[in-house]
């Protein structure tokens, strides 16, 4: 193992522990095979504009893991029976879709891009890593019918937008689960009354210095 990968692989691991995210040798193994996946398609594909391996740990890998527990538990909560359905929004690179269906077996991962090498690119990762249950979906989030139990999107879109499109994919029992930066009070005050935010929950991503968070609505019902 080259001395630069093996330091990525080491952050990596000290931050699934600062994150107090349980992973099998496996998963740690199937996250550092999607990190130099990503890595090799950038070159061609664009895919993030991120290119050094220990920032793209950071600011991607990082970044997503700190959202497993928070999904972790939310199914847990709602007592959701596996295969749970999740539908990644403008996933992109796959993140957090990848990270969430490598983290989460009991997921059903789908990706979906208005960008077809992007979609082509997750299910290339589906194949590489054996994630039977990680697909690459090229559409627009409109045209899907769901249900979902989970919608997710991580700097796609503001949450007026990403809740109106992907409206007919959410289950009526199912949440969205929005990755945001910093407490997104603007965007928070523009939503229709018929969603309700239920928690808007801190992230602390091992280091990076920088605010995240997690937006969680539901719709409400008429």
């Amino acid at each position: 193992m080259a001395i630069e990968t093996l330091a990525v692989e080491t952050s990596l691991r000290s931050g699934a522990e600062a994150l107090g995210l349980s992973l099998a040798e496996q998963q740690v193994r199937q996250l550092m095979d999607f990190l130099a996946l990503l890595q090799k398609w950038n070159k061609v594909y664009n895919l993030t504009a991120v290119r050094d391996p220990q920032e793209m740990l950071t600011h991607h890998l990082l970044d997503s893991l700190a959202a497993v527990p928070p999904l972790r538990r939310h199914i847990a909560q709602a007592g959701l029976v596996a295969p749970v359905r999740l539908l990644d929004v403008g996933s992109g690179g796959g993140l957090p879709g990848v990270v969430f269906a490598i983290c989460c077996p009991g997921v059903d991962v789908s990706c979906v891009d208005t960008v077809a090498k992007k979609a082509a690119f997750i299910q290339q990762a589906a194949a590489a890593l054996r994630l039977p249950n990680l697909h690459g979906i090229h559409a627009r989030v409109e045209s899907l019918a769901g249900p979902f139990d989970v919608v997710s999107c991580r700097a796609f879109a503001s949450l007026p937008d990403f809740t109106a499109w992907s409206h007919s994919a959410l289950a009526p029992h199912g949440v969205w689960l929005a990755m945001k930066g910093k407490h997104p009070q603007d965007e928070l005050a523009a939503l229709p009354s018929d969603v309700q935010v239920f928690h808007v929950e801190p992230l602390q991503v091992p280091g990076l210095g920088a605010e995240r968070c997690i937006v969680w609505m539901r719709r409400l019902s008429a």
